[in-house]
């Protein structure tokens, strides 16, 4: 069975689905197929560790749009297939159905897939990944039952799910390989607060820890063996170690890729008429000093998604190209985490408030100019500190330091 549009979009997720959206909204007026390998239309992820893991969203709040949406704008939505080869000589992609698509344009926005322990029993029964709605399912439906949870991993999947497993009730360990919780985001002074917010609410962080095994019984998870051949109860295991690029197939087919498929500004990647967006796709980030890099973020998904789509639809403004300041959040217990920047590279850190109180930033400078900041529980300079990061501007140290000074006074 062969299929044919003028646009065909791998994965239907964030960026996918933005795409969509945007590709009708620039006018064009082709055929779109958005091929997604659940069995649910496009939804937000980032709930999945939080308000739908508490049972306090349902699913049908995580929708992005009601099928009507994409019948109405004439976008045929393939759900549960997966795209397993491309041919970019012929312009066709193959899914595990067999169903063979045609296409003029490829957009390959397949995500990621959870990276797995490599030790035995990392597929028992019992131990979940926090990526799709089907994870927190299985993993919500063992919830009652379960008397001790063991969350491997303590950047901000496993932090965000171990502060509602414990507001659920369930005693919680954090292991984290690294000697700080949030190693790879942010810096020791937001990581330090975190680990002491965490303990605070019985949450039981071990730092530097390695995993030997997972142990079973009964053909489930029972314990967690550390290298030092101490064996923590858990009868659910959370593991949150980031995800691995869903690019095998572009691969295959010869695309540029590093830990991603590597694509332009514009979103092309070296394969012709294939581009590529979201969490599976690198890039020469202009606020990283132009390393390539990929962005797990809702704002990345959405902002390439635009340029993609202006770039297909050739409505691209001299110049325009993907520059937009990152932005990430978290939310933990009461916290609300939120990031603009990158603080990679950054050689100096400007506190601003007082952690005790709970409502703070943390400003990452490189040269002079801020870079990057943490803002806990204080909006008000995560918004003006987009502009600050923008304006590029070198700013007075002892003045940022001040928090009575606002960041509009500093650009």
């Amino acid at each position: 069975m062969v299929e044919r549009a003028d646009v065909v979009i791998v994965g239907a997720g964030q960026g996918g689905a933005q795409a969509a959206i945007f590709l009708r909204q620039q006018k064009l007026a082709g055929s779109i197929i958005m091929i997604g390998d659940e069995p649910v239309l496009p939804y937000e992820r980032p709930a999945l560790s939080k308000e739908y893991l508490a049972g306090e969203k349902s699913f049908d709040k995580l929708l992005l749009r009601p099928a009507s949406f994409w019948e109405e704008r004439n976008v045929t939505v393939r759900l549960g297939e997966r795209v397993t080869e491309v041919d970019p000589e012929a312009h066709r992609v193959r899914t595990d159905e067999g169903t063979t698509f045609e296409y003029g344009t490829l957009i390959w926005a397949a995500g990621g897939r959870p990276r797995r322990l490599a030790c035995s029993g990392h597929d028992l029964a019992g131990v979940h990944a926090v990526r799709d709605r089907a994870d927190v399912d299985r993993m919500r439906a063992e919830l009652e039952t379960a008397t001790s949870v063991v969350v491997v991993g303590g950047g901000y999947i496993g932090l965000e799910a171990a502060s509602v497993l414990r507001k659920l009730g369930k005693p919680v360990t954090v292991l984290e390989a690294q000697e700080r919780v949030l190693a790879r985001v942010a810096g020791e002074t937001l990581a330090r607060f975190f680990e002491a917010e965490h303990r605070a609410r019985g949450v039981d962080i071990r730092l530097g820890t390695q995993v030997s095994c997972l142990e079973e019984k009964d053909g489930r998870v029972s314990g967690v063996r550390l290298a030092t051949g101490e064996v923590l109860p858990a009868d659910l295991v959370v593991v949150g170690i980031g995800i691995e690029a869903s690019i095998d197939p572009l691969a295959v087919a010869g695309a540029r890729e590093t830990n991603g498929v590597i694509v332009d500004l514009h979103g092309k990647t070296s394969l012709p008429d294939v581009y590529a967006l979201g969490d599976c796709a690198a890039h020469a980030n202009v606020h990283a000093n132009g390393r390539v890099l990929r962005l797990e973020s809702i704002q990345n998904a959405n902002d390439q998604a635009m340029i993609v789509a202006k770039s297909i639809a050739g409505t691209l403004r001299d110049g325009e190209r993907y520059d937009a300041v990152p932005w990430f959040w978290s939310n933990q217990f009461d916290l609300r985490l939120q990031t603009v920047g990158l603080f990679l590279d950054h050689d100096d850190v400007v506190v601003r408030g007082d952690p005790a109180t709970r409502s703070f930033s943390v400003a990452y400078l490189r040269e002079g100019r801020v870079v990057a900041l943490d803002c806990v529980n204080l909006t008000k300079d995560y918004v003006q500190g987009k502009a600050l990061i923008a304006s590029g501007r070198v700013v007075d140290r002892e003045r940022l330091a001040r928090a009575e000074v606002t960041l509009k006074e500093l650009v």
